[in-house]
């Protein structure tokens, strides 16, 4: 079981921690720990007196601990939840003597988003020992496709490996902006709850023909036509397929095709945990790999390095459309 998902079982059965010190990089699981916190530990009739958000611009350590050390009123708890509390950073040390002894009766949540806490100082070696301290993490971008298709799972949705490959391009790695659009999709596929290429093209404007899956696709079968058509429609819509993320999309294509020619077990499963692809991609890459030996792969990854620095300006000036053109002239020539 994920660590977010234990922290709310642990909450539901109710183990619960006098602090909360939620931080990281990834905002989604902060806020769903944060979110469920403030529904449930306390009942609706309770949350009147007993509830207290604050926001980290705006009060002091001093007056987050001053409020913590109060007791509920007719409740076996209160609870306070600082957002925004990474604008605490100077001061956030200061906690401390609090961490030491905490209220028993206050449950205290910080959501110390985009930020880290050093784990080297006081605070952090005091958390650790009287609260619960959650680390969110970004995801790598390789992995979330198999984070959509697990998000939907658990709302008994499947999603094609194609149509979670064209969301993750399309959307990055961030989770509250990926779950956001999968809400919306759920609504869309009603009763038949299959998402495909088609639904996405269809509710949020992404071509199922023409993005970056399938342009590693046609330069993989050297499929020069396709391969042109495609960049051509990129240079023509340049702000919803930037340069820069094409360049690293085919980089991480070509490693895996790199990866792909070490692994000598071919079992399916063998090679997709080695790309860390899912398995119904096994036998495509397979397949491409026989148009890209080793060699040929290490003169694409150079070529991909050159036109990534030629599209920050450095000796070249280069069109959108050119920059594309050339790119896929000196891949597949």
């Amino acid at each position: 079981m994920n660590a977010n998902n234990q922290l709310i079982t642990d909450i539901k059965g109710g183990k619960i921690a006098p602090i909360y010190f939620l931080m990281g990089e990834e905002a989604y699981y902060i806020d769903m720990i944060s979110d469920f916190i403030e529904s449930h530990v306390l009942a609706e009739e309770e949350k009147g007196f007993n509830q207290m958000v604050v926001y980290g611009k705006e009060v002091s350590i001093q007056d987050i601990v001053s409020n913590a050390k109060r007791y509920p009123m007719m409740a076996e708890r209160q609870v306070i939840i600082v957002k925004e509390a990474q604008n605490l950073i100077k001061t956030i040390e200061q906690l401390v003597a609090y961490a030491k002894n905490p209220q028993p009766s206050t449950v205290l949540v910080f959501n110390y988003k985009y930020k880290s806490l050093d784990k080297r100082k006081a605070l952090y070696k005091t958390l650790s020992k009287s609260a619960v301290v959650f680390e969110s993490k970004k995801i790598y971008e390789d992995k979330i496709p198999s984070w959509i298709q697990n998000y939907l799972s658990a709302k008994k949705i499947t999603i094609t490996p194609k149509a979670a490959l064209m969301l993750s391009e399309f959307l990055g790695n961030d989770l509250s902006k990926i779950a956001n659009e999968l809400n919306k999709l759920e609504i869309v596929v009603g009763a038949q709850r299959e998402i495909t290429p088609e639904i996405i093209e269809e509710n949020i404007g992404i071509s199922k023909d023409f993005n970056n899956f399938e342009l590693q696709k046609a330069i993989g079968h050297l499929d020069h036509i396709k391969a042109y058509q495609i960049v051509n429609y990129f240079a023509q819509n340049s702000k919803q397929h930037p340069f820069v993320l094409t360049i690293s999309i085919l980089y991480m294509y070509f490693t895996k095709l790199m990866t792909l020619h070490t692994v000598r077990d071919r079992n399916p499963g063998t090679v997709a945990k080695a790309l860390g692809v899912n398995p119904y991609f096994v036998n495509e890459y397979i397949a491409v790999s026989r148009n890209f030996p080793m060699k040929r792969i290490s003169g694409v990854l150079e070529t991909l390095r050159t036109y990534d620095t030629k599209s920050k300006g450095i000796g070249a000036n280069l069109a959108p459309r050119d920059l594309y053109n050339e790119l896929i002239y000196n891949i597949l020539k």
